[in-house]
């Protein structure tokens, strides 16, 4: 159970670009919500793939998910979780630390939300803009190797949202979800 004071949310879509990953889905989305966050004055950071970060620390999370028929989008699904005025874990933050009180009202936040939904859709018929300012969002210039602890180095982002990495002259590319599509509605 979420904890109360935070904005959780789950919506279904109709989605506007027929032809998406669910990378580039989810980071459509989280730099819609970065610019309703960034328009109470705060600088957001996204945290490859689904995650948006106030000075490292994790303020919102994204769980996106696209329904298929055929090879083209339905409907396009994900879950928001958004830090407003809920107790949070060691290494999060809410919006109650960063804002004034006026500006931490839950219903605030919540139309917010929606509006970035909303957005999400108009900025899905611009991928190339999505992909350029979500790597201007990005929170970090190098990664560890998960399996060898050696630095990547952070590229950018992908046209269908995979994270691009290069370690030496070996460039390599990290995916969160697989686009098999799901089960048609």
């Amino acid at each position: 159970m979420a904890p109360v004071g935070g904005v959780w949310l789950s919506a279904a879509l109709p989605w506007p670009q027929q032809e998406c990953s669910t990378g580039l889905f989810g980071l459509t989305v989280a730099l819609a919500l970065s610019e309703q966050i960034e328009s109470a004055g705060l600088e957001v950071s996204i945290k490859w793939p689904n995650d948006l970060l106030i000075d490292s620390r994790k303020l919102a999370g994204l769980l996106p998910s696209l329904v298929f028929r055929g090879q083209r989008v339905r409907l396009a699904r994900v879950g928001v979780g958004l830090n407003v005025n809920n107790p949070v874990p060691p290494g999060a933050v809410s919006l109650r630390e960063l804002l004034s009180p006026g500006q931490c009202r839950l219903r605030l936040w919540q139309g917010a939300v929606l509006r970035a939904l909303d957005r999400a859709r108009e900025l899905a018929l611009e991928p190339s803009r999505v992909v350029r300012q979500a790597e201007q969002r990005l929170w970090a210039e190098s990664v560890p190797d998960p399996g060898t602890g050696e630095l990547l180095r952070v590229l950018g982002i992908g046209m269908d949202g995979r994270l691009l990495l290069q370690q030496g002259t070996r460039r390599i590319s990290w995916t969160r979800w697989s686009d098999t599509p799901d089960q048609d509605l």
